[in-house]
């Protein structure tokens, strides 16, 4: 070991509150970037796990080949395993509305199929025979056309051809170019509804159908789904052996392993949060590690002047404090590392549970440490470290000698810069000028200092404002329903809907519960009746005596509209019975307005002129008023909030007023009766429950064994509420760990800076004590010193806090923010505030303690310190 390392390793020995706070530094820093770099690591395994679970652990998959083709990629030394499905063929998908997919596509699945493509079922069961088949449920929402459980469908099943190619799912639709030409008839029983297939895409000419098939694995027409030993490999894989085969990629997986180089999207907001939480650890870092070596140098300035003036070259210096840097960082490196791999173990812990709730309940959430992570930890740590030491050395290393003998450099300032204002001096006195002056000469130690807690306070108060933004967002979710689970339908029975609820109520858990239907009318009222503010909306009047506007009548189980009644404090007599009344929720909402400069925000207004209202409904069929079946009625309007309609896909018609007439079910022969053929927009069944996920599992057994063959959708809402809540606690759990290992490398940073300017100062210090400057002085003095880092940290970190908040509030709703204001986070603000005048006074306490067990004497002797 050369004579400078030896001295490197002596100043660290001699200063050793210093290079603990900086061994400190680096720990939280490898930490936290080690931290960072495994949950991400560890998130993306699970989400592949995830994906793999849901959509197959396929990697690609040839579509249309032979089963001389998948005999040899089954013997491929690269893939780790094969399935196949059977192309049964095609058939014409009668009155599609998608004119790009006019077909049904059948495949023909194996037990061992459905076991590595999962499918994910929304109503029935899984086929069991060739004869049976499950629907892919965007045959209804996107071609159009309905299936229903148990149904028969024949279908003319053949082959897509264009001359005498024979066409696949990979082959977009060319009207004109191609025939169907058939092979036979085949008639399935529609088992099940499933959600679209992954390997059904979205430019695919056909509707997935699944069916059961005895030759899915020897067929001469296959799909072919490999997975691979080395993911890596499945670009080069797909295209050396396609052979002309068309081919798909399982992007839902390979996204998540970092291999999709299709999803732009999501790998440059993966790198590029990644990179952005580990520039922001190197730089609150780097402020901590290069303060110590400044700080370090600035003792040493002496020491490298005498060693320079023999013969040290500068490269010998810099390399001296290099030496110290690695000497730091491998102590606090190895030490980082683990902590960061214990801590985010001890985080994962905590979370894996909500991560299940939101996400992938069957894939367990745990530690993943890749070894390129923790050598990428490593090196970034390193690199931080060298980089922090390098820029003082350097500095240190072109200094003249004289100076560094003479210690000069360490404070130059020029005449009139620490000039303090008679006001100041007034208000502060001798103490506060004196404190004042000393902020005003070193500004850049002070600079440090004052960005370490700039920083510290941006990122709580701004995180903490990003954590109320998704608060308010949950809190406006659960306002969005009022019940739990929901079972909504268009097509079922009155009869056979009431007989499900008599068994759905006594599900386990089950509070309350309630049915009811939302039917389509047209209602006629006088137009003089309309009040101003409809007009408005409507942006014209009626020259005609009468309005016909489209509604819907809410048909309520009758305890349910008995409760509603009561709440708007009317009569149950004069609206139950064969001659009631009727109640209505009849609102404008009225839209934003520029007054004066200023918005006008929008609000909710009557639609009448009066509280009531004689109109007439005429029922809807088919879209058209069916005059022949109109009813006069007087309908009331309340104040009242009408309950939420069961779920439902149908999309409401948009209109620029909520008018929604409520009545009992008793009523509703009378009122739709049968033979009219009113238009249902939802009906179904709504629950409260004690435990919505138990419950709605007893509710699908339910709805199984009554042998429903209606489209339905079952709707657990409460799921959604859960997700939000686990999204904040995720968010929370990881945001104010973030924010509390950022603000120790602040804490650490400032107490190593003042600590240490306190301790350089100490001959100043006991020259200002021998001159006669009582204790109390100063103690206020030091006081004073406090208040003027503090209130330029607070004065610079407090607006930056509010901007980066308000920035945060219009990137989360940046399409608008309806009922969601902007807050900002007061308690977070004060904490911060506390927090900043809390470290600085117990650092520079703790400091002047060390200053008060010298002797005075001695400190004025010291000149090489």
């Amino acid at each position: 070991m050369n004579i400078f390392n030896k001295i490197a390793l002596q100043s660290l020995r001699k200063n050793r509150t210093r290079t603990l706070v900086t061994i400190i530094g680096v720990v939280l820093s490898a930490a936290m970037i080690m931290a960072v770099a495994t949950f991400g690591v560890s998130l993306l395994d699970y989400m592949a796990g995830g994906a793999a679970a849901k959509y197959g652990d396929w990697h690609v998959a040839f579509l249309d080949v032979g089963s001389s083709f998948v005999k040899e990629r089954a013997g491929d030394k690269e893939a780790a395993k094969t399935v196949t499905f059977e192309n049964v063929g095609y058939a014409a998908l009668d009155s599609g509305k998608n004119p790009s997919k006019p077909y049904l596509f059948i495949a023909g699945f194996s037990k061992k199929t459905f076991d590595a493509l999962p499918v994910t079922l929304l109503s029935g069961r899984l086929p069991k025979t060739s004869g049976e088949i499950l629907v892919s449920g965007k045959t209804a929402t996107d071609g159009g056309v309905s299936y229903a459980v148990g149904d028969t469908v024949s279908l003319s099943v053949g082959s897509r051809m264009n001359g005498n190619k024979k066409l696949g799912q990979n082959d977009p639709y060319t009207s004109g170019a191609e025939t169907l030409v058939s092979q036979g008839e085949k008639t399935y029983t529609v088992v099940g509804i499933c959600g679209t297939p992954v390997f059904e895409e979205d430019s695919a000419p056909g509707y997935t159908l699944i069916t059961m098939s005895d030759t899915a694995e020897t067929a001469d027409d296959l799909s072919l789904f490999v997975t691979l030993k080395n993911p890596r490999r499945v670009h080069s894989y797909a295209s050396d052996e396609a052979g002309g085969h068309a081919y798909i990629l399982n992007h839902d997986v390979l996204r998540f392993m970092g291999l999709d180089s299709s999803d732009k999207i999501f790998n440059t907001l993966l790198y590029a949060v990644g990179g952005i939480v580990i520039a922001i650890i190197m730089i609150g870092s780097v402020f901590l590690i290069h303060n110590s070596f400044s700080i370090s140098l600035n003792e040493r300035t002496r020491q490298i002047g005498i060693l320079a003036s023999v013969g040290a070259t500068a490269k010998q210096l810099r390399h001296s404090v290099l030496f110290e840097g690695l000497c730091i960082g491998a102590v606090g490196i190895p030490i980082g590392i683990l902590a960061g791999l214990g801590g985010i173990q001890l985080v994962i812990f905590v979370v894996a549970g909500n991560f299940g709730s939101i996400l992938y309940s069957g894939v367990p959430l745990t530690l993943h440490v890749s070894a390129l992570a923790l050598a990428g930890a490593a090196a970034v740590s390193l690199v931080t470290i060298l980089i922090s030491a390098y820029i003082p050395a350097k500095k240190a290393a072109n200094t003249p000698v004289m100076e560094c003998i003479r210690q000069t450099n360490e404070v130059k300032v020029e005449a009139g810069a620490v000039e303090t204002s008679k006001l100041v001096q007034r208000i502060c006195g001798l103490e506060g000028t004196l404190a004042l002056k000393n902020f005003k000469r070193n500004k850049k130690r002070y600079r440090s200092i004052v960005l370490s807690l700039v920083l510290s306070v941006v990122l709580f108060i701004s995180t903490s404002a990003f954590v109320k933004d998704l608060k308010q967002t949950m809190a406006q979710a659960l306002s969005f329903t009022t019940y739990d689970i929901g079972f909504g339908t268009t097509d079922m029975d009155d009869g056979e809907m009431l007989r499900l609820y008599d068994r759905l109520k006594t599900a386990g858990g089950v509070t309350q519960s309630s049915y009811q239907a939302a039917m389509k009318y047209s209602c006629v009222v006088q137009a003089k009746e309309l009040s101003d503010d409809y007009w408005e909306s409507a942006g014209e009047s009626s020259p005609d005596e009468t309005a016909e506007l489209p509604i819907e009548i809410q048909f309520l189980d009758d305890s349910t509209y008995l409760n509603l009644i009561r709440s708007a404090g009317l009569s149950a007599e004069d609206y139950t019975g064969e001659n009631a009344k009727m109640i209505a929720v009849a609102k404008i909402q009225t839209g934003s307005n520029e007054k004066k400069g200023e918005k006008e925000v929008g609000e909710f207004r009557n639609m009448f002129k009066g509280s009531s209202v004689e109109a007439a409904l005429i029922p809807e069929t088919n879209g058209e008023p069916n005059w022949g079946h109109g009813q006069s009625a007087s309908i009331t309007c309340v104040e009242v909030v009408s309950p939420d309609t069961p779920p439902t896909t149908a999309v409401s018609d948009q209109q620029t007023y909520f008018f929604q007439v409520m009545a009992p079910w008793s009523l509703k022969e009378k009122i739709a009766p049968s033979d009219a053929s009113v238009d249902v927009r939802v009906k179904g069944l709504t629950f409260q429950s004690e435990n919505p996920s138990q419950s709605v599992a007893e509710m699908k057994t339910m709805i199984q064994g009554a042998g429903i063959t209606s489209a339905y959708l079952l709707l657990n809402t409460s799921e959604v509420m859960d997700e939000n809540r686990n999204y904040i606690f995720i968010s929370n759990v990881f945001a104010y760990t973030f924010i509390v290992m950022i603000s120790l490398i602040a804490v650490a940073n400032v107490f190593n800076t003042i600590s240490t300017n306190i301790r350089l100062r100490r001959r100043e210090l006991a020259m200002l004590q021998s001159v006669g400057m009582s204790e109390r002085s100063f103690n206020k003095m030091m006081r004073y010193e406090c208040a003027f880092y503090g209130v330029r940290a607070l004065l610079v970190g407090l607006p930056l806090a509010i901007i980066f908040s308000w920035l945060i509030y219009k990137g989360m709703f940046i399409g608008g923010a309806d009922g969601i204001k902007f807050v900002l986070p007061w308690a977070s603000i004060g904490i911060s505030v506390f927090s900043v005048l809390l470290v600085i006074f117990v650092t520079m306490t703790y400091a002047v303690g060390k200053i008060r067990k010298e002797n005075i004497i001695d400190a004025l002797r010291d000149d090489t310190d």
